[in-house]
């Protein structure tokens, strides 16, 4: 009866265990992708190149990777709309922008996908660890995202975009430039538009920091005591996002969506049951997309 017992007791012990590990999430609704995020027959792909920048003046001492896509539609005659991404390429972008601008859904656009810097350690310094046990420099990532200002712009303004302009014809229509993020990039991207509404007018923010981190809390307050600015915003969020110690992200959404409406902005709020990651925001892209260049020159 002892041999019998025990592997029972064990099943009975470890058996809810796997049935919480199984249980569906509320995320997983969001993963299934249109069509519009598949590459499709018959559309001309567009080209993803990477680069490095590692002479920063606005960052100094940092070192980042970002990538540039250029679709196949572009004759470097006409200026190209911009759109800029925090943390390289998310959203399935690249084969988003082949999908709709073949369709004339959107512009003929050039995709700047940056990853946030790091700084190399200097000698004698010991490096933190990653998950698998291999050094990892130090990431300058919540400072260049999560702080209020004008800095992460004026990186982009000063030094990204001039260096991206060497070799492509970019618009200087600030209605012509988009920048997205998710999470803590998320706000970044609403700081660049607040910040430099004569540089960038249209944002996308998934799941997105407005929360005590470095102070984002702070602009639902800013929004409604400041003039409407010309900006449009795609805004996402989920009921099931983080909850700590920086505040709750589904209620600093909605706080500033609130903001927003009351101030009468060009604004478009999906909340949905999603989790922190990127599944919803990923899945709704291309509708975004179409929404935000609803009346652009395609």
């Amino acid at each position: 009866m002892k041999h019998l017992l025990t592997p029972l007791l064990c099943l009975a012990l470890v058996g809810p265990l796997l049935a919480a590990e199984k249980a569906p999430s509320p995320d997983d609704q969001y993963k299934k992708l249109t069509p519009d995020s598949e590459e499709q027959p018959g559309v001309p792909k567009g080209v993803v190149t990477e680069h490095e920048w590692n002479d920063s003046k606005i960052f100094p001492g940092t070192v980042r990777k970002y990538s540039i896509y250029v679709p196949k539609q572009y004759d470097g005659k006409t200026p190209a709309a911009v759109f800029v991404c925090q943390d390289g390429m998310l959203y399935k972008a690249s084969t988003v922008f082949d999908n709709l601008i073949h369709k004339k859904e959107m512009p003929v656009t050039i995709g700047i996908f940056i990853r946030p810097g790091t700084k190399p350690l200097k000698p004698g310094e010991v490096a933190p660890k990653r998950p698998d046990g291999r050094p990892a420099p130090a990431s300058n990532r919540s400072f260049e995202y999560d702080s209020l200002g004008e800095q992460y712009s004026r990186f982009l303004l000063e030094e990204i975009l001039p260096e991206v302009a060497k070799k492509f014809n970019l618009t200087k229509d600030p209605e012509q430039r988009c920048i997205a993020g998710s999470s803590s990039g998320g706000i970044c991207a609403w700081t660049v538009c607040w910040e430099r509404p004569n540089e960038f007018r249209k944002c996308f923010t998934t799941v997105g920091s407005f929360t005590n981190i470095r102070g984002g809390n702070k602009y639902p307050e800013l929004v409604r005591d400041a003039a409407k600015k010309p900006i449009r915003i795609f805004q996402q969020d989920g009921s099931n996002d983080i909850v700590n110690a920086a505040g709750s992200w589904p209620e600093a959404n909605k706080a500033m969506a609130a903001a927003l409406k009351e101030k009468g902005y060009d604004h478009k709020f999906v909340f949905g049951e999603g989790v922190h990651s990127g599944n919803h925001g990923t899945q709704l892209f291309p509708d975004a997309m179409r929404w935000m260049w609803r009346d652009s020159k395609k």
